[in-house]
């Protein structure tokens, strides 16, 4: 089963680092504009229109992939058994008791141990 929600981890992690790259090397709507009018470049790698409808298609692909994967993963990851205990339990650690002066002076309040006094 890990194999798998590794596997399934590298595609969603590759379909969204194309993703990314597909969004940024897309046009914006406002891009269009400037080349009708004469200034920029119409032509491109797939053509005047050819390109966005590529670039666009295949990011539809991938974020359809994408959530795919992300599904995959929720529903793999919810269906694990879930352990009886908490896991604090099971790091519990006792700490030493603390060790107590039962003397009698001890038990005064405000009675501290005398601090020696610094040597003249």
């Amino acid at each position: 089963m890990s194999v798998a929600l590794t596997l399934i981890l590298v595609v969603q992690m590759l379909s969204a680092l194309a993703m990314i790259g597909l969004i940024l090397v897309q046009h914006g709507k406002g891009a269009d504009m400037g080349a009708a009018f004469g200034s920029g470049t119409s032509g491109s790698l797939f053509g005047a229109t050819g390109g966005a409808n590529f670039l666009s298609r295949t990011t539809a692909v991938l974020a359809a992939v994408f959530f795919v994967c992300t599904l995959l993963l929720a529903y793999l990851g919810n269906s694990r058994p879930q352990s009886s205990g908490s896991v604090l339990e099971g790091a519990a650690v006792t700490a030493p008791a603390p060790v107590v002066d039962s003397s009698p002076a001890a038990q005064i309040p405000g009675n501290a141990a005398p601090a020696s006094a610094p040597a003249k």
